[in-house]
């Protein structure tokens, strides 16, 4: 998401070469990011820092630009198609390995961007579609309706130690219909790494003109007993609270990866050490009890 805005070409080159070296494999993007500016950085890197089959490709739309630069939720059958034939110029292949609708439209009936889902499959632009911030009735609907020829094959959603709302409903729902979870923002938009508990850093995106007001719902009251107990468990363990909640949320049922947007190379090093972390059960456990959402009528019923 900070790739051709915040992430120079440079760094953005660094760290693909060391997640793929690393093993890693899915990289994320979306027509929004930087208004497209953010694909066309990472067609520019595929092909001559590390090869296009050593990733799984995921960009996503239904988020387009008017013509006075505001954005607009559109996920119309003429509206994804046409932004996918962007997306795939600017990314400089003829598909991707997987196409997200980025976030529902209340003015598209869910039978249109489905219909558009399947096009893109079937016309061979995309491998396998998805769905990104939808409820799990929404997400339910949308896979009955592609099961026949295509299915749903990802939701992304928000999950992470301060946003486990997915839990109540969605997460169920994708382990249920066999869809895989892409977790994003899993660090909490920065605040479980530990830096927010005094002060915000000047270099930190709580601090920057644009990233403030998206940092700004996890620097509460509400989240401190989360974030002090993360803090705790890692000093007991050796390691940074970012290895432990990285760690936590990776060994959580449905979850097939957890969607990093590391600023810079050093950002996303520490983030690698953290498949290396066999978190002990117990403290898995009480960082479930203590960030665990309010369960009730009809979930506690399912």
């Amino acid at each position: 998401m900070t790739w051709a805005r915040d992430t120079d070409a440079d760094d953005a080159a660094v760290q693909l070469r060391d997640f793929v070296d690393a093993g890693g494999t899915l990289l994320d993007t979306a027509a929004s990011y930087a208004d497209g500016e953010c694909e066309e950085l990472v067609g520019s890197l595929l092909g001559r820092v590390v090869a296009r089959e050593d990733v799984t490709l995921c960009t996503k739309g239904g988020v387009r630009r008017r013509r006075d630069g505001s954005g607009v939720v559109d996920a119309s059958r003429g509206s994804l198609l046409d932004g996918l034939d962007a997306s795939l110029v600017r990314l400089g292949t003829d598909h991707v390995d997987l196409f997200l609708v980025q976030t529902p439209d209340p003015r598209t009936p869910l039978e249109e961007t489905v219909e558009a889902l399947g096009l893109a499959v079937t016309s061979g632009r995309a491998r396998y579609v998805g769905l990104s911030n939808f409820p799990a009735w929404r997400t339910a609907q949308a896979h009955t309706l592609l099961a026949r020829d295509v299915g749903l094959a990802a939701v992304e959603v928000e999950y992470s130690l301060v946003q486990r709302g997915v839990e109540r409903e969605v997460l169920p729902a994708a382990v249920g219909l066999g869809i895989g979870v892409l977790a994003w923002s899993p660090l909490g938009r920065g605040v479980l790494t530990g830096k927010y508990r005094r002060t915000v850093p000047a270099d930190s995106r709580a601090a920057s003109a644009h990233l403030a007001g998206f940092v700004a719902p996890y620097l509460g009251v509400e989240q401190a007993p989360v974030i002090e107990a993360l803090v705790t468990a890692a000093d007991g363990l050796g390691v940074s609270p970012l290895e432990v909640a990285l760690a936590w949320l990776c060994s959580r049922p449905g979850v097939s990866a957890a969607v990093l947007g590391a600023r810079t190379p050093l950002q996303l090093r520490a983030a690698l050490d953290a498949t290396r972390l066999d978190l002990p059960a117990e403290i898995a456990a009480a960082l479930d009890e203590i960030g665990a959402p309010r369960l009730g009528y009809p979930e506690v019923l399912g």
